[in-house]
């Protein structure tokens, strides 16, 4: 029996060495899984952050861009209004007579323009500039005159007064629509950067988490060969207590012995040997 004895030792060796090595790769595996789910975890609370972001930036973007519908409105009412304002101004202003002998003021402001051409587009002499320079000058002064008197005009002045207000509420509101577009722009370009973000995230999440899924799945398998060394090695060793004198259970008692030359040959080849065959091998060699 030293021969087979040797045997079941040496198998046993063998089989408690694959035990370790597969207990250290299982446990390299479940190192490396641990340290991609961290990642995926990583990942996933920075692509959360990022999405939170992103739709916060939605929600001021259409805030803006309603403020902008808003502004629009505004400044169409108000354009309305000065170009009504601006209509009566004019009405107002075509209506009321001049003092007598004054020149009517859209027309000395027909002569004023037609002068403003002729001095950027003609060359003069000098003294003829200054002729021009003065009767713009001159034609200025009386439209201003003329101004005046007109705005002692109650119904005027009233004419006057909402035609600058509706100037400068459109031109206010005009202003605001620029700025809330561009503002509204900017958020949705931080938007639509932060979206990308996210769906690169979750292609880096994808990937890791497929990974993870192999590793683990690498683990599990080392992890059943790991059980599978260790129960070869409890079964080589209850053959190896049969074999250095346990009790042979008497049910075995009339079994045809193994010969010990053909019990050698199957540990040689690998092949799997019986706890009841050790122990008949066991009995025939005390016989």
């Amino acid at each position: 029996m030293t021969d087979a004895t040797d045997e079941l030792e040496r198998k046993r060796a063998e089989s408690n060495a694959k035990a370790d090595d597969f207990r250290a790769r299982r446990d390299r595996l479940n190192a490396d899984a641990r340290t991609r789910a961290e990642e995926r975890a990583r990942i996933i609370d920075d692509l959360h952050g990022k999405s939170s972001d992103a739709q916060e930036h939605r929600r001021h973007r259409d805030e803006l861009n309603d403020q902008v519908r808003e502004a629009k409105r505004l400044r169409e009412e108000w354009n309305r209004k000065l170009q009504e304002a601006s209509d009566r101004m004019a009405e107002l202003k075509r209506t009321r007579t001049p003092q007598t002998g004054a020149v009517p003021v859209w027309r000395l402001r027909k002569e004023l323009k037609e002068l403003e051409f002729r001095h950027m587009t003609t060359v003069l002499g000098p003294d003829a500039e200054k002729r021009l320079i003065e009767e713009m000058k001159r034609l200025e002064a009386a439209i201003r005159s003329q101004d005046e008197q007109l705005r002692q005009d109650p119904e005027i002045d009233h004419a006057i007064a909402a035609t600058n207000e509706s100037r400068t509420e459109a031109e206010k509101h005009h202003a605001a629509v620029g700025q809330l577009a561009e503002d509204a722009q900017h958020e949705h370009e931080q938007m639509v950067q932060l979206y990308e973000s996210v769906d690169e995230l979750r292609r880096q999440a994808d990937e890791v988490q497929a990974k993870l899924i192999e590793v683990k799945a690498a683990a599990d398998e080392a992890h059943r060969a790991h059980i599978t060394a260790i129960e070869e090695v409890r079964d080589i060793e209850k053959m190896l207590y049969a074999a250095r004198g346990g009790r042979v259970p008497m049910s075995y008692a009339d079994a045809e012995p193994p010969r010990e030359e053909d019990f050698l040959a199957r540990l040689k080849k690998g092949e799997k040997v019986s706890t009841e065959d050790l122990l008949e091998l066991q009995k025939t060699g005390r016989g």
